[in-house]
């Protein structure tokens, strides 16, 4: 359970993320709160799977256990990237700037999280 796969496998997680938001806001014209609630809702789902196999491998959790878990984790990790944004977009931040401010108050939480929780 260590952090150096959490972190590669959160970085692509982020990619996806970041890739869904631009494309919401900058091709469809999405509030970036809401693009960013829904590309965090993809890198979770990158995210379940990258950790599951390469991060907490020596897991014995069944994915009953463990995804719901997850999903709850991650739900919650989305309404705070959300509200961060959203703030960081009312104080005039641009909104890839307000994206990394979310994304780095929540990765350790979520890691720590995950590791005492989800799949232990």
């Amino acid at each position: 359970m260590s952090l150096i796969p959490y972190l590669i496998v959160g970085a692509t997680a982020t990619a996806a993320h970041w890739a869904l938001l631009a494309l919401l806001v900058e091709g469809l014209a999405a509030p970036p709160a809401w693009a960013s609630a829904l590309g965090a809702l993809l890198g979770a789902g990158v995210a379940y799977a990258g950790n599951r196999k390469f991060t907490f491998v020596a897991s014995s959790v069944s994915h009953r256990s463990a995804l719901p878990r997850f999903l709850l984790v991650a739900a919650a990790a989305a309404l705070a990237n959300a509200a961060i944004v959203q703030i960081g977009s009312d104080v005039g931040l641009h909104y890839l700037g307000a994206q990394a401010l979310a994304t780095t108050a929540v990765v350790l939480g979520g890691y720590g999280v995950n590791r005492q929780w989800t799949f232990r």
